[in-house]
């Protein structure tokens, strides 16, 4: 099955999909580039600022490419690139996966899969991510319009905070919560000594990535060093799986 999931057709197709978002991502770079230049921006500063985003996109290349080998070993080669490639997320991709076939009776292996089981973990995990293009098509302009409409409304001189902002906040909050909260339980629930190194291993990467951003945080701020902006939350990611691989161990 493997052999059929890493095949030629299925690098073509996912291939091809990948080199036109690849193209359109070139297209809007130019396009931003003409607009800096249209709108007067200084040259230097936004070369400065795509040098900036090149290197901050590096680092957290490296967990996806991990992210993309942890998952070929069961959904072969092409659909873990392109799926880490256009529009997934690492969380999200090997989540879904594992609990697609949770569901079905399998384990995440290539010695188990079968084509109806891979044809329902893709399509759950396309299905499920989808929603955001569809409501940002939808509703993304007038959110946009109640963003900036929200934040002209703030007196001169006054920074008040607009409905994104808090609605990014609340999100964030969330959605770490529910994360901690779900390493919490399966180390209360009793995973027996056998399975303890793994019930709080989560908690310790969590627990090491945050004090790797709070001290990239602090060094940026309180030591002037603001060209760590650009490597914290990419920093932290690593520092926070080199924690999870010496748990490990």
């Amino acid at each position: 099955m493997l052999e059929q999931l890493s095949s030629g057709t299925m690098y073509a197709i996912c291939g091809v999909i990948v080199a036109f978002v690849a193209g359109v991502c070139v297209v809007f770079m130019a396009r931003a580039w003409r607009a800096g230049k249209a709108l007067g921006m200084d040259t230097g500063k936004m070369k400065q600022t795509i040098t900036a985003s090149a290197t901050f996109a590096v680092l957290p290349s490296v967990g996806i490419l991990l992210g993309v080998i942890a998952l070929s070993g069961s959904l072969g080669i092409p659909w873990p690139w392109l799926r880490l490639s256009v529009i997934g997320a690492l969380h999200y991709e090997t989540q879904v996966a594992s609990a697609a076939a949770e569901q079905l009776g399998l384990s995440l292996s290539g010695e188990t899969m079968t084509a109806q089981a891979f044809s329902t973990i893709a399509l759950l995990m396309s299905v499920c991510i989808m929603w955001g293009m569809i409501l940002a098509t939808l509703f993304g302009k007038r959110y946009l319009n109640r963003i900036s409409g929200g934040r002209r409304a703030a007196p001169a001189g006054e920074k008040r905070e607009g409905f994104g902002d808090r609605a990014m906040t609340a999100m964030f909050v969330g959605m770490v919560s529910a994360y901690i909260g779900s390493y919490l339980g399966g180390f209360i629930s009793g995973e027996g000594l056998l399975q303890f190194r793994g019930a709080w291993t989560p908690l310790v990467t969590a627990a090491a990535a945050a004090l790797a951003m709070g001290g990239f945080t602090w060094l940026a701020e309180k030591k002037k060093m603001a060209w760590l902006d650009s490597f914290s939350i990419a920093g932290s990611m690593l520092i926070g799986m080199l924690a999870a691989i010496l748990v490990g161990q």
